[in-house]
Parts: C-alpha cells; structure tokens; sequence
C-alpha cells in the first residue's frame, strides 16, 4: 500500500472505529471491511439544451451550505474519455482523466486484475478445524471462540508478513463448515432425484467459490451418503479472481481430503459475464453471497419533473473524484427500469411494485414545496439499481436453460450510505473496520456490498427466465435442510441455540422451482 493511503488511515485512526470483532450484530451482518475519510462527493447534471457553467442550478447537486465554494469540473467532464471496466482491464495504475458509469467504477474497483480488491486486497478467513458447537455452553461462547481463532489466524498471517490494511472477511460457509455445505447438498441430492435422476448426471456449478469450502463440504457429504448419486456428479466453479482460482486449484491438488475430488472438479478462472459456452445439460447454480458485489448504477430523480438522471464518476488528474449525473439513461440502465415494471404472470407478483422508490417518499406537492426551501437539493437521493444482476440473468436465460437456481445473500445491510438499495463501503485498517458515506473511493481497497431487495429481483428473474421461484429467508431455508437428529453434529449448543439458523438473519434465499 502506498504510503499516501497510508497516511490517510492514520489520520482517521485518531479515535477509535469498529472493531471486526464487536459483537454478535458485526460478525452476524457481515463478512468484511471500510475506507478512508470520506471525499466530498460533488454532484452534477448536464442538459442538453443548458450551459452549465451559465446556470449552475440546472447541474449541479446542492450538496454544501455554500456550493459555490466547491470547484467547478464541468470542462473536465466535456473533454474527458467515457471508458468502461473492461477497457480498464490491462491498464496497471488507477486511471486518470477519464469518466465512466458508475457501474463501471464500481466494477474496476473491485475487480480489476491489477488493483481490484478481489484481485489483491482481500483475504477469507478459514476458523481450521470445524467448532464444536455441542460442546459449547451458548451462542456467546460461539463469539468468544470465534474471536480468539480470528486473533489467532490473522497473528499467523503477520508472523509471515505485517499488513495493518490485510481485508479479512467471512462467509457462513467457513464459519459453519461443515453443516452449512452438508444443508445446500441435502437440498441438491433431493431435488436432483426429484427432477433429473436417473436421466441426467448431477451438474452443479458455483460462482465464486472462495477458498473452495462449499465445493469440497457438498462433494465430501454426496460421497459419504449417495455413492451412486457421487458417480454421476460434475463441479464446477466459474472464478473471475486468479488468485482465488489459484488457491483452489492448489487445495484440491495438495489436500488429501480434496484429492480424491480431483477428478469431478473443473475450475473456470472467468467472469461470468464473459460467458458464451451454450450448457445444454441441465444444471444446479449456486451463487452463495456474491451478487451483492455485482455492480449497481445510480439514478436520480429530479423532484418537479421526476425524471431520472444517470450517475457518472469523474477521475481527475490528481486521481479525485467527482459525481456527474447526466440526462442520458444508457441503454442498459433503461431496460431495467422498464424490466422492472413488467407485469409478473401470477397474483402474486402482479408487478415489480411496491418498492420502495425515492419518488414514494411524499406526494408531489410537497416535494415542490421542499425544492423551494434554501439549501435544498436539485435531486432525489440515489436509487442504486443491480443492472449486473439483470446481465447475470441474461446470462442464465441465454447459456443456461436447464439451471436451477440457489442464490443467498442479505436483504438488508446496516450502516449503508444514503440513498434507496444502497450499499455498505467499508475498508479494514489495523484489524478494524471503517465505514464510509460514498461509494467514490480508492479503487481496490474498499469492499463495495449492496443489499437485494428480494421482492424485485424475483420478478425480473422470472421474467426474463420464465421459471418459478421462492423466496425463504436464510434461517427458513437451513432449518428445512439441516439434519438435527444427531445434536452430537449439528450447530445447536448445549442450552439448544442453533447458531448458524440464528445468524444471517438478515438473508435470504431464492431457489428455482
């Protein structure tokens, strides 16, 4: 880390920020980190009939008590290049003087090979040996051992190489192995022999496997319980980071237990977004916490005319950012605002509403009576929209006809900066975490996360892939597939608490019917 960011976190440091560790709302909530002090976020709109620098009011957001302080970019903006995440992809320094959608900072920031946070910040813990809840006299002592065994794993890390900004964050897949991996297969087995066996092979394929625990944990119980079902099984795995791809391929070669998978597992270093392989076999798709770091964009209303604007990123010469919001929705953008008000075919979906919608907060009337008070904003605050989400259904629907879905992340994410389904920034700086209030921060060190509004995304996914879903919450989901018979191997402690059913409670989980 250069020795710029580095100054920064320690200045910020002066007081105290959250700990990892804090407690159970922390570890339950999340799975990681934050970033540095808060950059002004300076918010502007162009039109197309206006010069911007003639009527000030017309393009830019009030966001200052005196807005006039802030400095004006809007020739910045004409004069520099619109690139995209994909053209960023071979670049090897953060770019400067450019511009580009939000979706597509977002996107450079966390996977970029050469900078992204995927690419090279973050790092997943693993607790070891699986915990032994029975032995455990509550869900307070789980916290207790799962501190010392963070303490003690990241102490490991730094013995080898000292990293006061290393991004450590967990899934429930490392935290409840192995009764997390062993419910999703309970599940696959079953409904593998419900719909496909004995006609088809069990394809499963996961995107983005991490360490690679879920994989081996449903291969290790379909072989210890469904031989037959083991011998008609593929996994596969479809990773865009190269050095999580890396250190799958290195666990399933070095470790005897994963050695005799070998065989079943094909790991697929690429985006899924750069898919064109047409799977005609029919198919299981896991994708377990992953969509909330798919890519958002940003659209703004405008309060009077409630028309939408769309969010751009300015990188300028000294590598700061500002935030332009421009009357042009792009063709991507605007599909999903019209996707999300197509009529669903059943009553219970009968439209992609309600949700909730910056536009909803209040009537008209008095949104025009808000606009004329002083300091007022020229804006709604932002509605971050999951356009990535919308391709990876695209995706599924075009190459993937025969999946079945099971998709899980959170619905909810607290500490979120302002704005309708916006996400959590956060950073990680001496085993603490940093939030932040804006998504525009330095690419690679930040950890970008959204929450799903699950009632939306259900819809669009129906629509665009013509199956039937449902919609559990996570704790719903792992109490239909959890094996508690034997209280010896499960996640319940001694005073009956079952720990994983009582985390994440604020996931959910969707499954194809």
């Amino acid at each position: 880390m250069d020795a710029t960011v580095n100054s920064i976190f320690r200045q910020l440091f002066h007081r105290r920020a959250w700990h990892c560790l804090r407690g159970p709302s922390s570890l339950s909530s999340f799975r990681r980190p934050a970033r540095f002090p808060p950059i002004q976020q300076r918010r502007h709109i162009f039109t197309d009939d206006d010069d911007p620098s003639q009527r000030e009011s017309d393009w830019q957001q009030r966001t200052s008590f005196l807005p006039q302080l802030q400095k004006d970019h809007s020739e910045e903006f004409k004069h520099y290049p619109m690139v995209t995440a994909e053209q960023l992809r071979r670049q090897k320094e953060r770019p400067r003087r450019v511009k580009m959608l939000l979706r597509d900072f977002i996107d450079d920031s966390l996977y970029n090979p050469q900078y992204g946070y995927f690419s090279k910040q973050a790092v997943i813990f693993t607790p070891g040996s699986p915990f032994e809840f029975h032995k455990m006299k509550d869900e307070s002592e789980f916290h207790r051992q799962l501190g010392q065994r963070y303490a003690a794993f990241e102490d490991h890390l730094d013995s080898k190489s000292l990293n006061e900004t290393r991004q450590l964050w967990h899934t429930p897949t490392e935290l409840f192995q192995p009764f997390y991996g062993e419910a999703m297969a309970r599940y696959l087995i079953s409904n593998y022999k419900l719909t496909l066996y004995p006609y088809h092979d069990l394809i499963i394929y996961e995107l983005g496997a991490g360490n690679g625990t879920l994989m081996l944990n449903i291969l290790d119980y379909i072989k210890a319980i469904d031989p037959d079902v083991y011998a008609r099984t593929q996994f596969r795995v479809i990773e865009i980071s190269s050095s999580l791809a890396t250190l799958q391929h290195k666990t399933i070669h070095q470790s005897s237990s994963a050695k005799q998978h070998r065989d079943r597992i094909n790991i697929i270093n690429r985006s899924i977004f750069q898919w064109d392989t047409y799977v005609s076999s029919p198919c299981f798709f896991l994708a377990c916490e992953v969509i909330d770091n798919f890519a958002h964009d940003a659209i703004r209303y405008d309060p009077l005319t409630e028309q939408p604007v769309q969010g751009t990123v300015l990188i300028d010469s000294q590598g700061d950012f500002h935030e332009f919001y421009i009357p042009q929705i792009d063709p991507l953008a605007a599909r999903y605002l019209h996707l999300r008000q197509t009529p669903c075919d059943d009553h219970h979906h009968p439209t992609m509403y309600p949700h909730y919608h910056p536009l909803h907060s209040s009537w008209k009337w008095l949104r025009r009576f808000r606009a004329q008070l002083p300091f007022a904003g020229n804006l709604t605050h932002p509605e971050y929209i999951p356009v990535r989400l919308m391709q990876f259904f695209d995706i599924l629907a075009e190459y993937f006809p025969g999946h079945q879905l099971v998709l899980s992340d959170f619905h909810e994410l607290p500490n979120a900066v302002k704005g309708v389904n916006a996400p959590v920034v956060q950073t990680r700086y001496k085993r603490q975490v940093v939030p932040v209030s804006t998504p525009l921060v330095k690419q690679g060190y930040f950890d970008i996360l959204f929450p799903t509004d699950f009632r939306v995304m259900e819809s669009i996914y129906r629509v665009q892939t013509h199956k039937l879903t449902r919609v559990l919450s996570q704790e719903e989901f792992l109490s239909r597939w959890t094996d508690e018979d034997d209280l010896e191997y499960s996640t319940r402690t001694m005073n009956g608490e079952n720990v994983m059913l009582g985390w994440y409670r604020n996931a959910s989980v969707m499954t194809t019917l």
